[in-house]
């Protein structure tokens, strides 16, 4: 695979300071996220070059690079989202929408920070906003929930099996170490390390056409892409779903008082 130069102006240095720090506030406030974009910032130093090469390197690649669509554009075009048709990525996507209120346009606004060298044009930072745009595609193609800490954990786990990461890895590590002391029981970490054999297993998803996997049938995608069934993370939810959820509702009422 082909070795790309850095993006201009970036010093190439991890900032681990910065990381911790968010990724503390993160544990705190599973809400909060704006510090997964701080932690992403702070360690994931050359991802984007290395994963801009992998796409490049493929059939496909090339084609989709040169295109250069911008997926939060595309998916926050209702008349877009509308388009698929039952039992597709793109209608399981729509369900997803509307389900928990999430909008491609507001991962956007969130992933905004002060300095973020994300919104240069430079074809690196295009490949950083496509590895951000696809998260909730994702989401839905793994069946890991979005408004929930297990199931974000563990996407975080497939996510840094599939485009690497320091950030990555550490949020789902950090919050593997949290479970064990909230739920006493060792399924969330489970879970979360189902997340990532699943995601080495899987095709390399970044490398897919999404205008046209969004009109593929879910299940044929599925199987196609090699995404296995998380059966580890159905059985955690089962059995910490009372607990979690007791742990929550305590924690934003402990945030609520502090207000």
């Amino acid at each position: 695979m082909a070795t790309l130069p850095p993006l201009p102006g970036t010093s190439g240095r991890r900032d681990w300071r910065t990381a911790f720090d968010a990724v503390r506030r993160l544990m705190a406030d599973a809400d909060d996220t704006t510090q997964v974009f701080r932690i992403m910032r702070a360690l994931n130093v050359g991802n984007a070059p290395q994963n801009y090469a992998r796409l490049i390197a493929t059939e496909e690649g090339g084609r989709i690079a040169y295109e250069r669509v911008e997926l939060a554009q595309r998916f926050s075009d209702p008349a877009f989202v509308a388009s698929f048709a039952p039992g597709t990525v793109g209608a399981a996507y729509r369900q997803f929408l509307e389900s928990t209120g999430y909008s491609a346009d507001g991962l956007v606004e969130v992933s905004k920070l002060e300095g973020d060298p994300e919104w240069v044009d430079h074809p690196y930072t295009w490949m950083g906003r496509r590895i951000r745009d696809t998260h909730d595609i994702w989401h839905v193609l793994t069946g890991y929930q979005a408004d929930e800490p297990m199931g974000e954990a563990a996407l975080v786990a497939f996510s840094f099996a599939q485009v690497g990461g320091l950030g990555w890895a550490l949020i789902g590590t950090a919050a593997a170490l949290k479970s064990l002391n909230v739920a006493r029981n060792t399924l969330f970490a489970k879970a979360v390390w189902e997340g990532y054999r699943h995601g080495r297993a899987a095709q390399w998803l970044q490398g897919e056409d999404y205008l046209t996997l969004m009109h593929e049938p879910i299940d044929a995608a599925r199987a196609r892409l090699g995404i296995r069934e998380p059966v580890l993370y159905r059985r955690a939810q089962r059995e910490l779903g009372p607990a979690m959820a007791d742990f929550l509702k305590a924690r934003k009422e402990g945030a609520a008082l502090a207000a």
